[in-house]
């Protein structure tokens, strides 16, 4: 892999990245992988691009600010703040227009943390993936922050403090909350897994998600809630993926 510098598009600042291309490839898949709450963009490495290369698919790791941490001096440019999606907006872009992929077979996956950041992708740029893939996603950050005594003071770093302590602490949760953007994560094509047996993010947080999509009349969305723990199953995720290529046939029927 190499490590490449996106500039934001918002604020200008180089935004670093890592990038698996198959070589002597073209009209290639792009997958995009979100690192976990915790950690960076190397994070999801080792998982990742051995199945992106079985497939030849391009494999981009962004790191959109980095961990969701306290100890990270940008915490509140982290945690799916705009400044964060628009960073994987960014690389997505900039990968697609100097490198031969397709456009239209894009995906997404992330786990944990990023299966918040996935969620939020979907809430903000639906139609940009071919699918989604998120995996024990937070999706209510204060509704969180009251069940988890570990990551609740890393939560109010990134928001900018603890629930209820001001109309703009209270607006910083929802606007990184994947149930503040429903009406539009039901627009995308995406699958939500969440165990059963999750000691760090409860399943009631995709339970909930998934009835109020539901109540939307999604296109294309899917859920299930396996007998597992706080996991990401990525062969799983993988297959859904591969069913859901375009082949060439589609592709000209569609235009």
């Amino acid at each position: 892999m190499v490590e490449l510098q996106i500039t934001s598009t918002i604020d200008g600042s180089k935004e670093p990245v890592l990038f698996d291309f198959p070589q002597g490839k073209t009209n290639v898949p792009l997958f995009v992988g979100l690192h976990t709450w915790s950690f960076d963009r190397f994070n999801q490495v080792d998982a990742m691009l051995p199945l992106c290369q079985e497939r030849d698919w391009a494999l981009l790791l962004p790191e959109f600010r980095g961990a969701n941490l306290s100890n990270n001096p940008r915490a509140q440019q982290a945690c799916a703040s705009a400044l964060a999606i628009q960073d994987v907006i960014d690389a997505v872009d900039t990968i697609a227009q100097n490198y031969a992929i397709d456009p239209t077979q894009i995906f997404l996956m992330g786990g944990s943390g990023g299966g918040h950041m996935a969620l939020m992708m979907a809430g903000h740029a639906p139609n940009k993936w071919r699918a989604i893939s998120a995996w024990v996603p937070v999706t209510d950050l204060a509704t969180w922050y009251g069940e988890n005594e570990k990551y609740a003071p890393h939560i109010a770093a990134c928001c900018g403090g603890k629930p209820g302590e001001s109309t703009d602490i209270d607006r910083a949760y929802q606007e990184r909350s994947p149930m503040s953007f429903l009406d539009t994560i039901a627009q995308a094509n995406l699958y939500v897994h969440h165990g059963r047996h999750d000691p760090s993010v409860p399943y009631t947080h995709t339970y909930k998600l998934a009835q109020e999509i539901e109540k939307r009349n999604p296109k294309s969305f899917y859920f299930e809630i396996f007998d597992g723990g706080h996991q990401l199953r990525y062969h799983v995720a993988f297959k859904w993926f591969e069913s859901q290529l375009k082949t060439e046939n589609q592709k000209t029927l569609t235009g």
